[in-house]
């Protein structure tokens, strides 16, 4: 009996010393696998980066004529005839001789009602600066169309429409006498004749659209491709046409979407405030601008009306000119907030000005498109208003009063890091240079890039249509 007992004991201790091992083991399992760090691979990018080979897109230039972009550039310089809209033209004064030499890559006008609408020179200078200075580029051209994620179609044509506009001919709507119409047309006879259009419907061409009137003659034929625009105000009237006149909540949009389209910032034509130059800021509310808008801009008479009076706001009428650039520089810079009202269309330049002037944005609309959203949150350093808030008495004055001094800051905080952003000019004179890493055109090629899968599906749905089918609108979906 006493072996069996010793025994007995021995098998109990052999068990408890297994149970104590295996116990130890699962220990040891549990803490290296679930509460060990997770590392990155060390070859990984932060996602700001573009450096990325593996995440760019290839971009085909079409073999447009040079008369439609560096040589209408050029024609525009040889010009005499100053712009008949603004009382001092920049570009065409009598001691304005320094461009009349042609080369190869002409500087985009200063005229700052063309200048804010100057994404199609520094989006083009990119993709003409030789490849062994644009690594940090996120498009890469190729010059085999069959190697192209999109095909980019270099015509100037904020340039063309602004050339027409400014001759004072009154001619841009019709086609007889109509310069800009003539070279849309073109532009139109050069790239449907391509084996890319026809292989694709357009639907993998970009256009860049930035004034609201470019390509004016043409947007129908041109509605499957995608474009580059700042918003989608430009459109409404054949939004409207579209509703039998009937406007709603939801908007219906036969030609542009934000599901092919892409937002882009205007060019700011104010100089950037780096945050460690800001000093103290005396006004409340400033706002610099012409008063008496149309359509949506009839918000802003009333606006105007409402605080024109009010202690600590400014209402200033004008352009940020020749004349008026010092004015509106002193007037964002030493204003808490600047005001962005809808004008002819949702947005202008004046907010990527409030922007690089560290003024924090005051958005009364209640529909914008803002650029690179998804990218971009406007939220951490804008206030955005309904429209029938902001037309109360006294109610957008005693909101932003109600603004605490520590959530200004981080406004401004959050605004001095995303300056660059909406960014074009990479600093060469003639736009053939390296751009910014983390600036406008990378991030405008980065939404296309997101588009892409979107594009390859409906040139494939496209394809497999029967002849003489109809095509359904396309809703704006938000």
């Amino acid at each position: 009996m006493a072996i069996k007992g010793s025994t007995a004991t021995k098998t109990a201790k052999s068990l408890f010393l297994t149970f104590t091992v295996l116990l130890s083991l699962s220990f040891f399992i549990f803490f290296f696998f679930f509460t060990s760090p997770v590392t990155e691979p060390t070859n990984s990018l932060p996602q700001t980066s573009f450096l990325s080979s593996q995440n760019s897109i290839k971009v085909y230039v079409a073999n447009l004529p040079r008369s439609l972009n560096y040589g209408l550039l050029q024609q525009y310089w040889d010009s005499n005839h100053p712009d008949s809209r603004i009382p001092s033209d920049p570009d065409h004064q009598i001691s304005t001789t320094h461009f009349s030499k042609p080369t190869r890559y002409p500087p985009y006008p200063e005229n700052p009602l063309i200048k804010q609408y100057s994404a199609e020179y520094w989006i083009m200078g990119d993709l003409e600066t030789p490849q062994g200075m644009r690594t940090a580029s996120f498009a890469k051209r190729v010059f085999d169309v069959n190697e192209a994620d999109v095909v980019f179609v270099p015509f100037f044509a904020t340039l063309s429409a602004e050339m027409e506009l400014g001759s004072g001919s009154g001619a841009f709507k019709k086609k007889a006498g109509n310069g800009d119409y003539l070279r849309q047309k073109k532009v139109l006879d050069f790239v449907r004749n391509t084996d890319a259009w026809k292989r694709s419907g357009g639907r993998d061409h970009v256009f860049v659209l930035t004034d609201p009137v470019a390509m004016w003659h043409f947007r129908e034929e041109i509605a499957p491709a995608v474009l580059l625009v700042v918003d989608f105000g430009g459109w409404h009237r054949l939004d409207t046409k579209s509703s039998g006149g009937i406007s709603s909540d939801t908007i219906r949009h036969t030609q542009v979407s934000l599901l092919k389209d892409v937002i882009v910032p205007y060019t700011h034509l104010l100089p950037r405030l780096q945050l460690s130059e800001n000093q103290k800021r005396h006004t409340l509310l400033y706002f610099k601008g012409a008063k008496h808008r149309h359509r949506g801009g009839l918000v802003r008479e009333k606006l105007w009306d409402l605080l024109v009076n009010e202690p600590g706001v400014i209402m200033e009428e004008g352009f940020p000119n020749a004349t008026g650039r010092e004015q509106s520089i002193k007037g964002m810079r030493s204003s808490e907030f600047c005001l962005h009202p809808a004008g002819d269309t949702p947005t202008s330049c004046r907010l990527f000005d409030a922007i690089q002037s560290l003024c924090i944005p005051v958005i009364v609309s209640d529909n914008v498109e803002l650029p690179f959203e998804g990218m971009v949150d406007y939220s951490t350093f804008s206030v955005f208003v309904a429209v029938s808030d902001a037309l109360r008495p006294n109610w957008l004055v005693s909101h932003l009063r109600s603004i605490s001094e520590k959530l200004k800051n981080e406004f401004r905080q959050t605004m001095a890091k995303v300056q660059p952003v909406f960014v074009y000019d990479n600093g060469h004179p003639d736009g053939i240079g390296p751009i910014p890493p983390d600036g406008a055109v990378n991030h405008i090629w980065r939404k296309v890039h997101q588009k892409l899968p979107a594009i390859k599906e409906a040139i494939v749905r496209g394809k497999r249509k029967p002849a003489n089918t109809s095509i359904p609108l396309r809703c704006h979906c938000t």
